[in-house]
């Protein structure tokens, strides 16, 4: 199957793949090509055929083949073009199905067991059709997708470069079509491209620049009126001098073709017989003769057995005359000819939008100035159709509504009406439309309409917003946002960075924004609240030509369902990504599945983040399979807490294997162990080991494994960066992985050893290492450990050494109580403050006690004091990494953190920790827990302890809640993860009872 909308070259794509065959140049294996055209098949669609038979009406030739069992040892190619002009009814599931070629059926039913493949399942089928049509074929039948799209932006220019010969001219008319955005995105049809050129190309020499068209309304009345000129000049020898004389001389015959392309525009006829014209009272000589005087508007053609077929040149020019026709009627009051179109078959619910439809409101409506209730309707109709067949006739109509054009069209139009009143109503109506269900893409059309109409409010507010220095704390409408996206993507240079959290507007003003990425080098899309449906938007982008090289979703429910429909932009030729995060996205191992696929495929992909999500080991083991393919150019592979155990360090043999290994993989705070560890840095070892960066913190591995990662970096290796950090390797394990560090084969540049329980004794080891090679080692991260007076004394010697390489050590947050295993190590003292404190909330203890009282307490007025919710917000606002324990009484308790920003005053959802973006919470009571954040929660079934820990990764973007056992045993409850933007200040609440209490834990 091929697809592409009316005009856009499927028909000559199938023109030139047969020409290739019979001229010799391609598919030489093939013996027949049968090229059967649907408005053909229309022709003969009541009678009945053997497939034989059926041949034989297009091509006599094949009579010497007898009764047709010659096929059988065929290689056949069928090339059924213009599904969308079948008037066949292609019924698979009724049709009777067909294996033999000389069986006698309806030609429908010979079609659909063609394509079933019981009627000559050696033959291959070729269908062309329009995007709205290719439905008709269900999709197991159909084993290949391809997709016509039009000229670029290149092939734009060179269109109007060959075609106006005169580079001045052509080039005042590339800059006029790129100053209109409308203009330029419809000339990606070779046909718009040619109706803009003869307009253009005809006005400009005759110097009439004022007039020059902006809006496809424009356009396509100047093209009706080069055309009426011309057909005056032709047949009347130019006596008609005036446009009104033009138009006038013609309203009998634009008028009944106008007619004729509303009819027939709800069911998407492009092709017209006989029978269809009677109903427009055009007889077929009277047709034929309007098609020789206007080949450039209606033309003929004739087929086999010389029967005749009428069209227009493309479907705009139809839905043109269409919009005309229904405006012709509103204004000259033509309720007769328009009711009569108004029956059962266009008003029933449940028949698809017709654009007949809108006309009936109009004719009902009392109103002196109901020209707003007729493009209201015309657009109500228009937003229920799924494909947006009306969507052009919408715009055209909205054009001829507005005065200026009315006057253009004087001689058709004897009665003008228009009402600025009116245009502003529609203006708004569209500014205010829920259009959630309505792909961005098609909010942008609304937009258009609104350019039709000479509406340039939303434009010039969005200037006017996009040069205020205060423009991200502005809340921007979702009609606001589809003028953004607009006047984005009219931008002549490709831009670097687009963030969509710096918007501040709605979830469905975040959408309408999507589209505006093609034209971004990179974009972040992080933490927005996006969903599977969300990944249809940015495939369709991927899948249309774009600038993006880095694609950031992290931090959204896209699940798997989502990345099924991300993947199919990623196979796009016009996708170019290098850089893909999806981590924290609801993933399991049936993305892996997708993911591997893309990657066996040709791609661009150097460098792909799927941390934070449960892919497992047999996700791994998917993911191995891409990573083998000499497609994958992937570099950087991150897979940081995905639920991965040392099974998963075996079977990754395909990393150092392929054709193209990886030079960096994160594998961090996974189950790893110490043989996981183990099996993963003798493979470090092997000659066929590219890696450079290795991430191995919290991979749960002790001082045992630190010998074979020393022998690791003893061996010949490539390693430049290793992060062993939040492992419990003590000075032990410094001391075997020191052995390493003095090999001259260790070309380390950084070591992260951060939180391993060091002190001065494993300093010692790591500065005789300095010591021993100081030649490469520049960075050296020590911090969250207790190396002690003496550890930093000898360490600050190798800094200051001018032999020694060393550059940066890190000895943040180094105290005594780093050497307490696991995330104990990182304990931090908290108080809460009073001046948050609601005055139901009593605070004791030095300030680490809180309970619920019945009586207000006599706390002077605070800005920061929550004045109606119980809670209470800690003083100490953290940024790093940190431990805290709190135990809580009565009936229930949340634990929380939240940013300072979190609103305070009002009973307001947003107020509660865990109910908005700036809080998060666990909800503890005596038989459960839940986990609270964007007011969305999830249960947990564990029995309930009356002791949380609380274990925050700012860095990271983890927050970790535990249950702490009577033995001081961590249970693990939960962990969110985000993009933390501002300090977190630990914070409880408590329930609506009186004692009611939370206190902080000393932790030793």
């Amino acid at each position: 199957m091929t697809k592409g909308v009316a005009g856009i070259g499927k028909t000559v794509s199938v023109q030139k793949f047969i020409l290739d065959w019979a001229d010799g140049v391609a598919n030489q294996n093939v013996d027949f090509m049968f090229p059967l055209s649907f408005r053909e098949l229309n022709l003969i669609r009541t009678d009945r055929y053997s497939l034989h038979t059926l041949l034989l009406e297009f091509h006599p030739e094949l009579r010497k083949l007898n009764d047709g069992e010659e096929y059988k040892d065929c290689q056949i190619v069928f090339i059924f073009d213009g599904l969308d002009e079948s008037r066949l009814t292609l019924d698979f599931q009724q049709n009777m199905t067909l294996s033999d070629v000389k069986q006698i059926a309806s030609v429908d039913t010979l079609m659909t067991s063609l394509i079933k493949g019981t009627l000559l399942p050696s033959a291959h089928i070729w269908i062309t059709s329009r995007p709205a049509a290719a439905s008709q074929i269900p999709a197991q039948y159909t084993h290949q997708l391809t997709e016509v799209r039009g000229f670029n932006a290149p092939q734009k220019e060179e269109y109007f470069r060959k075609r106006i010969r005169d580079e001045s001219l052509s080039n005042t008319i590339i800059s006029h079509i790129k100053a209109s955005r409308s203009l330029h995105i419809m000339c990606h049809i070779p046909v718009f491209c040619w109706i803009a050129a003869t307009v253009l190309q005809q006005m400009l020499k005759k110097r009439n620049i004022e007039n020059i068209p902006k809006t496809l309304t424009e356009m396509f009345i100047h093209f009706l009126l080069i055309q009426t000129a011309k057909k005056d000049q032709k047949y009347q020898g130019g006596k008609n001098t005036s446009q009104e004389e033009l138009l006038e001389s013609q309203k009998e015959i634009v008028l009944k073709l106008a007619e004729l392309a509303f009819k027939n525009l709800a069911s998407g006829n492009l092709i017209f017989y006989e029978e269809d014209l009677t109903q427009c009272t055009l007889d077929i000589s009277e047709a034929s003769v309007h098609s020789g005087l206007c080949t450039e508007i209606f033309k003929e053609e004739t087929l086999f057995q010389q029967k005749k077929v009428y069209c227009f040149v493309h479907l705009s020019i139809q839905e043109f005359l269409a919009a005309l026709y229904a405006f012709h009627s509103f204004v000259t009051g033509n309720s007769a000819a328009l009711k009569s179109l108004l029956n059962k078959e266009h008003t029933d619910d449940s028949t698809p939008p017709s654009c007949f439809s809108c006309i009936q409101p109009a004719l009902r409506s009392k109103s002196q100035d109901h020209l707003h209730v007729l493009l209201k309707s015309a657009v109500d109709e228009a937003l229920k159709s799924r494909n947006g067949h009306l969507d052009l006739f919408v715009r055209f109509l909205m054009g001829i509504s507005l005065k200026r054009n009315q006057k253009l069209l004087k001689g058709l139009l004897t009665q003008t009406h228009s009402s600025s009143r009116s245009i502003k109503e529609t203006s708004q109506y569209i500014k205010m439309l829920n259009t959630e269900n309505l792909s961005p893409d098609r909010c942008i059309n609304l937009f258009y309409c609104m350019f039709e109409m000479d509406d340039q409010s939303m434009h010039k507010e969005i200037q006017k917003y996009m040069t205020s220095p205060k423009k991200f704390k502005q809340q921007l409408s979702a009609a606001h946002c589809s003028a953004l996206a607009h006047m984005l993507l009219m931008s002549e240079e490709v831009l670097d960075e687009f963030d969509l959290k710096k918007y501040n507007t709605s979830h469905e003003g975040r959408r309408r924004l999507l589209p505006a990425v093609r034209w971004f080098r990179t974009a972040r899309l992080a933490d927005c609240n996006f969903t599977d449906k969300s990944c249809e938007i940015v495939g369709s982008v991927l899948q249309s030509p774009n600038s993006l090289t880095e694609l950031e979703l992290s931090h959204n429910h896209l699940r798997d369902s989502g990345v099924q429909l991300l993947t199919k932009g990623l196979y796009s030729p016009h996708c170019k990504l290098q850089t893909l995060r999806l981590a924290d996205c609801d993933l399991t191992d049936k993305s892996c599945e997708m993911v591997s696929s893309v990657l066996q495929s040709p791609n661009s992909l150097l460098q792909l983040d799927l941390s934070h999500n449960h892919l497992g080991d047999s996700g791994v083991q998917i993911l191995c399979k891409g990573l083998s393919s000499p497609h994958c150019k992937l570099q950087a592979l991150r897979l940081d807490r995905c639920k991965i155990s040392y099974r998963s360090c075996e079977i990754s043999a395909c990393i150092f294997q392929s054709p193209n290994p990886l030079t960096e993989l994160d594998l961090s705070n996974n189950e790893l162990e110490d043989s996981g560890v183990q099996l993963l840095s003798k493979k470090l070892s092997s000659t066929h080991c590219k890696l450079k960066i290795v991430r191995l913190a919290d991979s749960k591995f002790t001082a045992k494994s630190c010998e074979i990662v020393a022998c690791a970096l003893q061996s010949s290796n490539s390693l430049t960066e290793l992060d062993l950090s939040h492992n419990d390797l003590g000075d032990s394990g410094v001391q075997l992985l020191s052995k390493g560090l003095s090999s001259s084969h260790c070309k380390l540049l950084k070591l992260r050893l951060s939180g391993c329980l060091i002190s001065g004794k494993g300093c010692t080891f790591l500065a005789a290492a300095l010591t021993s090679n100081p030649s490469h080692l520049k960075e050296l991260d020590l911090s969250y450990n207790h190396p002690g007076e003496s550890g930093l004394k000898l360490l600050s010697a190798r800094l200051a050494d001018t032999h020694c390489k060393l550059e940066t050590l890190n000895t943040d947050h180094c105290t005594e109580v780093r050497l307490i295993p696991g995330v104990r190590k990182y304990a931090c003292d908290l108080t809460l403050d009073p001046n948050t404190a609601s005055r139901l909330l009593f605070l004791s203890e030095g300030n680490r006690k809180v309970t619920r009282v019945s009586e207000k307490q006599p706390y002077p007025d605070h800005p920061d004091r929550f004045d109606h919710w119980d809670q209470v917000l800690c003083r100490e606002g953290l940024s790093g990494r940190c431990y805290w324990e709190a135990e809580w009484s009565g009936a229930g308790a949340y634990i929380a953190v939240a940013f300072k920003s979190i609103q305070r005053k009002m009973r307001k959802q947003a107020v509660v920790m865990g109910w908005s973006d700036k809080s998060w919470s666990l909800d503890c009571s005596t038989d459960r827990y839940s986990v609270w954040h964007k007011n969305e929660t999830i249960a947990i079934s564990v029995p309930s302890s009356r002791r949380v820990g609380v274990y925050l990764d700012w860095p990271a973007g983890t927050l970790s809640f535990y249950s702490v056992s009577s033995d001081t045993t961590l249970n693990h409850l939960h962990t969110f993860n985000s993009t933390f933007t501002e300090p977190l200040y630990p914070g409880f609440r408590l329930v609506d009872y009186s004692d009611s209490s939370v206190s902080l834990c000393q932790i030793t």
